[in-house]
């Protein structure tokens, strides 16, 4: 009897065991998922933040020229750039960097206001032309956006050294687009056949350092814009990737805006967006005409037709994994680690965007 009394009890502790185990046993589960969420936040803050740091300036924006002494002369005289630095270099790691063999490279500096561009001149090797027939519309298409105090004196001051025009006139963006009305704009072409573009902003439009009284007629740069095929393509490459910021978006049309691009039946959709410090990064898609051309898939970084943006990070290393885990295209083949800082950073990599557009990533 004691035998019979103890089997039973042990069945009946054991069920009671199992049925405690089983009741328990999603709570545990919820409670392990709770704190494995809870753990993943600052992980997840923590990337997040990453991201949002991880361009903390535009420093400059760059272009291959032809002959580094014309260009001087054109940006010097006619737009009143200041020459800050002029350096020759050549070597592995300047091959490495810009993905050429056989480097050796004239880089200059030039500010305008607190704002720089870098003309590079390849002494080897030499790259071809801009195409004859580009237009505004082609997806290499990329500009400067240079401020002026007063279009009209900026105008006559173009015309009387004969710039080459690109747009039939200054066009007045019209009050039907309340995010742009009354931004005057104008586009030309330096000697090498580069898109420049004067743009003037009315009170309450634009960064309001703009607005300050000034004497001086061209004040700095507003921003670069680049022709981009898909605007969420490009988003997730800026401001995903990249961390940018958008500042704001338009859309474009109408015969002002078809004769500043030169461009018949344009409509754009124009997207701003803004590192910490420094000149904007502006997309143009064109919802119409659909015609233009990408990118020549043999373009490299000593055609005419090239342009470097550069882009400040803290950690290249990080930013790098990143776009390559994204399947971004680089033009350097790794991080290159520049010598005594000769370009004025420490660590570079050249990366393209989705339509080709070349970004230089810097470490200083």
């Amino acid at each position: 009897m004691p035998t019979q009394f103890t089997k039973t009890f042990k069945r009946l502790l054991l069920a009671v065991v199992a049925f405690a185990v089983i009741v328990a046993a999603p709570q545990l589960e919820a409670g392990s998922q709770t704190s494995r969420q809870s753990a993943a936040i600052p992980t997840q803050l923590a990337q997040l933040q990453t991201v949002q740091n991880a361009v903390v300036a535009v420093e400059s924006v760059g272009m291959t020229v032809s002959d580094m002494d014309r260009a001087v002369d054109f940006y010097s005289n006619v737009l009143s750039f200041k020459k800050i630095s002029d350096v020759e270099v050549l070597g592995t790691e300047y091959e490495q960097l810009q993905g050429l063999f056989g480097v050796r490279l004239r880089v200059v500096k030039l500010q305008l206001g607190n704002e720089l561009i870098e003309l590079t001149e390849y002494l080897t090797p030499k790259g071809r032309p801009i195409p004859i027939d580009s237009r505004s519309n082609d997806r290499w298409f990329q500009h400067i956006a240079i401020a002026v105090s007063d279009m009209d004196k900026a105008y006559q001051h173009l015309r009387k050294y004969k710039v080459q025009y690109a747009s039939t006139a200054p066009q007045r963006i019209p009050d039907s687009n309340k995010a742009a009305a009354g931004i005057r704009a104008f586009y030309f072409k330096d000697p090498d056949g580069h898109n420049l573009e004067i743009i003037y902003f009315p009170p309450g439009k634009g960064d309001p350092k703009w607005q300050k009284p000034t004497k001086q007629i061209f004040l700095g740069i507003d921003h670069t814009a680049i022709v981009v095929s898909n605007t969420a393509a490009s988003l997730k490459f800026y401001r995903d990737l990249l961390g940018l910021q958008v500042a704001g978006e338009s859309m474009n049309y109408g015969t002002e805006q078809e004769h500043l691009n030169n461009v018949q039946g344009a409509q754009l959709h124009i997207t701003g967006l803004r590192s910490p410090a420094g000149p904007g990064i502006e997309f143009l898609e064109y919802l119409e005409p659909k015609d233009g051309r990408s990118l020549p898939i043999d373009a490299k970084p000593n055609d005419l037709l090239h342009w470097q943006t550069t882009l400040v990070v803290k950690d290249i290393e990080a930013i790098a994994q990143r776009l390559r885990l994204n399947q971004s295209t680089f033009v350097s083949p790794s991080i290159v680690t520049i010598p005594e800082k000769a370009l004025g950073f420490k660590k570079g990599v050249l990366v393209r965007d989705p339509d080709g557009h070349t970004m230089r990533l810097v470490e200083k």
